[in-house]
């Protein structure tokens, strides 16, 4: 089955009002990915952060952290931790990323970022997305490296950010 069917089949569903499975999204989706034209992954994570059909984007990025390797993890937080700015440091957050990277002054590393929880990286992602709206992309972007860690956001997810990138 080509691409287009492929995805267009899913949109049909989606826009139908019926809800792909969860399973037929996921089982799919590793053949589709494969066939998306460059940056087409970051486009459809983009996508689905900034649909009002999924969780925020703070609470995506805590899953997608909460599902990534130690290296995974210190390269999502310290590309937040570059978009939130100064502005970060208040906050319960704020000081314990402070801490744990010497005070800001250089990268966490994969050990200090596996101490991180999800729910630090969930206040995190949103308080950097209000600072810096770009990083949504920038995230996008960095998750698209790692299609197999996509799919633990489950069909849902995916179907909504595969249907809002097919109408593009």
């Amino acid at each position: 089955m080509g691409f287009m069917n492929m995805l267009g089949g899913l949109v049909n569903a989606f826009e139908g009002g019926q809800q792909p499975s969860a399973e037929h999204v996921e089982n799919s989706f590793d053949q589709i990915t494969s066939m998306l034209p460059a940056g087409g992954l970051s486009q459809v994570l983009s996508a689905a952060f900034n649909s009002s059909e999924t969780p925020a984007f703070g609470q995506l990025a805590g899953q997608l952290f909460n599902n990534s390797s130690p290296d995974q993890k210190a390269g999502l937080l310290n590309t937040l931790l570059q978009a939130a700015g100064p502005m970060l440091a208040g906050g319960a957050a704020g000081g314990l990323l402070s801490q744990l990277a010497g005070g800001g002054q250089r990268p966490l590393t994969p050990d200090e970022a596996a101490q991180v929880s999800p729910d630090v990286v969930h206040q995190l992602a949103a308080h950097a997305e209000k600072h810096d709206g770009s990083i949504v992309d920038t995230i996008s972007s960095f998750y698209s490296e790692h299609p197999t860690l996509v799919k633990t956001l489950g069909g849902a997810i995916l179907s909504v950010g595969l249907a809002k990138f097919a109408s593009r």
